[in-house]
């Protein structure tokens, strides 16, 4: 499946509607806390990075599967979107549009 942040890849195709795929996750309260303590001294906040790469990883995933499901070969536009579902919690988008070549 090729995904593209571009609007129109240079071929002809045909529309085959929007596609996304979402997750919502967290970290457990020993993370938060730490996470709590590192913003005191500044830095990277390692816990959540490697959770929303995940989040975005299986957001990416389900979009995917779901323009598989209308037998697309591409999608495209592809953009993200995140959101704090409540502390410690982020909920990431991914959507774009299905397209099969002609």
């Amino acid at each position: 499946m090729i995904i593209m942040t571009i609007e129109n890849p240079g071929k002809p195709f045909e529309v085959l509607g929007l596609v996304r795929g979402a997750m919502v996750q967290s970290k457990h309260i020993g993370k938060d806390m730490v996470a709590g303590f590192k913003t005191i001294v500044g830095g990277e906040l390692k816990g959540y990075t490697e959770m929303m790469e995940e989040s975005r990883e299986v957001a990416t995933q389900r979009m995917v599967d779901q323009a598989k499901l209308l037998g697309a070969d591409a999608v495209v536009g592809v953009r993200y979107a995140s959101c704090s579902i409540m502390q410690g919690a982020a909920e990431v988008t991914a959507y774009g549009t299905a397209i099969k070549y002609k």
